[in-house]
């Protein structure tokens, strides 16, 4: 019943969206707003074209490589910070004040050091990522029962053993929850990235639909990645409800 329920919340939800597009179209006419048939007919047209398929490959190329850097990055320094207390003390603060600074003030340091192929779009998107996780894995440590730890000293676990046995399993559902919010933010900086500086990717197709009016083909990818998003953030958010229920 719950599930059904919730698709046809959904479904409402869609239709709604779906009307409300229509209704901007007519105010802000064709070229501003395109309408949702015309636009959905573009999309069935040119989802499958070696151009789309092109630019998606290396979006999501791009994403993979991002996730991997903030995830791995964020884990660790999360992990060392909340288990480290002085390092806690010192470096929380300095993440905090890192995490309100707008990082697209920081594209063109991460440019002139990484230069404008993948790996300058790679290393953007993992700097959007790596931040959330690691704090919010830092307060899932800090909130673990003393109890656990002093378990962990008792059977005389090694400090690995302790991380991957004690600490990141008591503290899952919170690290997971960084982490699907870090893949949202990963994802934005992915995009950002190829708007500012690329000629390839989502982000590229965008920013050229933008310059040349082409209102069908910026919406089209626009539906693709509001989709991407959705699908992906309901699942991380699916497995987050069930390590909580654990």
């Amino acid at each position: 019943m719950t599930a059904t329920r919730r698709a046809a919340d959904t479904l409402i939800l869609l239709v709604g969206l779906v009307v409300l597009w229509e209704i901007l179209h007519r105010i802000a006419g064709e070229t501003a707003m395109p309408a949702p048939l015309s636009t959905f007919a573009y999309l069935v047209h040119n989802l499958a074209t070696p151009r789309f398929i092109a630019n998606l490959t290396t979006t999501g190329l791009e994403l993979g490589y991002a996730l991997l850097l903030a995830y791995g990055i964020g884990l660790a320094v999360g992990v060392w910070l909340g288990a480290h207390r002085l390092s806690g003390a010192v470096g929380e603060p300095i993440l905090v004040s890192l995490y309100s600074l707008p990082k697209i003030t920081l594209y063109p340091v991460v440019l002139l050091i990484f230069g404008l192929g993948i790996s300058g779009k790679v290393a953007f998107g993992a700097l959007h990522g790596v931040l959330p996780v690691a704090l919010l894995t830092t307060g899932a440590i800090r909130a673990i029962p003393p109890v656990y730890l002093r378990a962990a000293r008792t059977l005389q676990l090694s400090p690995w053993q302790t991380i991957t046995t004690v600490l990141l399993p008591a503290a899952l559902p919170e690290v997971f929850t960084g982490l699907r919010i870090g893949f949202t933010v990963t994802l934005l900086g992915v995009l950002l990235g190829e708007m500012f500086a690329s000629k390839e990717g989502l982000g590229a197709m965008i920013i050229n639909a933008l310059q040349l009016a082409q209102g069908e083909e910026m919406m089209t990818v626009a539906i693709v990645l509001f989709a991407f998003a959705a699908l992906a953030n309901g699942l991380l958010l699916f497995v987050e409800h069930r390590l909580r229920r654990i």
